[in-house]
């Protein structure tokens, strides 16, 4: 098994999940095979335990990766890294397939010269951005990370902290009103691939706003996004 190489010019690859496409999604494998290979940066999302810690899952749960369904902010640390996860053949028995700490993902992207493309998953506040960002910084790796996430509200609360460091805001969709929240926030754009329209891309690049398109695992649509010359594509297989 290996990614699929596409000619990327002068946009940087995104491993969604890490190469979520070869290894289990947001897992040490996962982001290891990313570390292995050409890509930018590494994505991954970040929620908040029951005890204050901090881990890497994209879903509120470890039903849909695991043989038992564990709520993340309901659980205790010690009980979310008990559960062995998941191999993509949906197999479950390699005990390396665990939800990973937050700290964990920071030392992988370091290792391996990676940016951080860290999303802030449900609701964040204040104290959860100080504490992430601690993290981070134990590490002394923020200068390589940028933040993403869905919530304005999360964005709005790193801006607190943060005024300067790279952000973009997620969006499946486009709307004439999200143009105030990236003007207004000092955001750039994370948009669906299918939703980015040659106009939509013209009024970021006159304001400088940096283009990040997910998740494309088309070829061919990832050429079109290449010619047009968006920043980033996150992808699951695409290198």
């Amino acid at each position: 098994m290996d990614t699929i190489k596409i000619e990327k010019k002068n946009t940087l690859m995104v491993a969604h999940r890490g190469v979520s496409g070869l290894e289990k999604e947001n897992t040490l494998a996962a982001f290891i095979a990313a570390g292995n290979r050409s890509y930018y940066g590494v994505e991954t999302d970040v929620h908040r335990t029951a005890d204050g810690k901090y881990v890497v899952i994209h879903d509120s749960d470890t039903a849909r990766v695991s043989p038992l369904h564990v709520e993340i902010e309901k659980s205790a640390y010690d009980t979310i890294r008990g559960v062995m996860l998941n191999d993509i053949d949906g197999t479950c028995g390699r005990t390396d397939l665990r939800v990973p700490s937050l700290e964990e993902y920071i030392k992988v992207c370091k290792r391996y010269g990676k940016y951080c493309i860290l999303e802030l998953k449900g609701a964040h506040a204040d104290e959860d951005i100080t504490n992430i960002i601690g993290i981070i910084n134990e590490q002394d790796y923020l200068d390589h990370v940028i933040f993403i996430s869905f919530s304005l509200q999360n964005l709005i609360n790193l801006r607190k902290q943060l005024p300067d460091q790279p952000a973009q805001w997620l969006t499946g969709d486009w709307k004439e009103e999200y143009k105030s929240y990236l003007v207004d926030n000092n955001l750039d754009l994370d948009i669906w691939y299918g939703s980015l329209t040659e106009e939509t891309y013209a009024w970021l690049r006159s304001l400088g706003k940096k283009v990040n398109v997910w998740t494309c695992d088309d070829p061919a649509a990832a050429a079109k996004y290449v010619e047009m010359g968006v920043d980033y594509i996150t992808s699951n297989i695409l290198e």
